[in-house]
């Protein structure tokens, strides 16, 4: 058993996880942006639009200020975006495209937490078209992320129903210790963000996994364990021991960050082939 898990049986309790460099070890949209590119979910055009702020959002360099704008016009960019297409696209790939990069001390985790009778819970900013199903494939019992409005013709429209970012997770968390019974205090949160650290303090049982500056800085400071995760591991070698059949996720959600992956990549692509010329 890992060090620091405990077992306890009553009262409820979960563990909720970030999921971009907390469970994998890429972001999640970022995974799926060439297939999304190739889908034609995004031109060329738009991407080259955007690169630079995309690529400073991908490189965790993206400030709250940033985050705000970048969904701002990320939401006016996956106007019209077929929601159906989203969900085959993922469908097709995830197998391919996740399982060489779920962190193996993640998989771990989620077998302690599911052995010792906890809920093991996904709390992310990306999208539940791709959050969800991999939710699904970790063993999560639940789901929390942003989702969009759909409109009649089953595509998006460009609003923002839902935004699973910084003091959100945390409300989030609240609301279902609420529903469902979980003493918070003895609840466990994993995050490499210090923009989830209100998700991170609403828990008895906080962890930095892979922190960034400012979270290092906050987690010495409060005397919060530090993870060093660095085993990616195929998802198919760990499928056997996450036995434990998902529930229903929590809410459904569109892949607002998938423009933002789709951006990071050709923008990359094309400075590479200017370089070498």
């Amino acid at each position: 058993m890992l060090r620091g898990v405990e077992n306890h049986s009553l009262p409820r309790t979960a563990a909720f996880f970030d999921l971009d460099k907390t469970v994998i070890a890429k972001s999640s949209t970022l995974t799926f942006s060439k297939s999304f590119y190739q889908g034609g979910l995004i031109n060329r055009r738009a991407v080259l639009r955007t690169a630079y702020t995309q690529f400073v959002f991908l490189a965790g360099g993206a400030d709250h200020d940033q985050m705000e704008r970048m969904r701002s016009y990320l939401s006016a960019l996956c106007r019209g975006w077929n929601v159906q297409q989203v969900k085959e696209i993922v469908a097709e790939t995830l197998h391919d495209i996740i399982d060489p990069i779920i962190y193996d001390e993640a998989a771990s985790l989620i077998e302690e937490h599911h052995s010792a009778g906890r809920d093991v819970v996904i709390v992310s900013t990306s999208g539940a078209e791709v959050v969800e199903p991999v939710g699904e494939l970790l063993g999560a019992d639940r789901v929390v992320a942003t989702r969009m409005v759909v409109g009649d013709d089953g595509c998006y429209t460009g609003e923002v129903e839902y935004y699973a970012y910084g003091p959100t997770k945390a409300e989030a968390v609240r609301e279902l210790a609420e529903s469902e019974g979980y003493d918070l205090s003895r609840c466990y949160a994993y995050s490499d963000s210090v923009t989830d650290l209100p998700m991170l303090e609403a828990v008895g049982r906080p962890h930095a996994v892979n922190p960034d500056r400012a979270l290092r800085r906050e987690a010495l400071a409060r005397g919060w364990p530090i993870l060093d995760f660095n085993r990616p591991v195929r998802l198919k070698q760990r499928l056997p021991a996450l036995s434990v059949p998902p529930r229903p996720a929590l809410v459904a959600v569109a892949a607002i960050g998938a423009a933002a992956a789709t951006a990071g990549l050709v923008w990359y692509a094309n400075r590479r082939r200017a370089t070498a010329l």
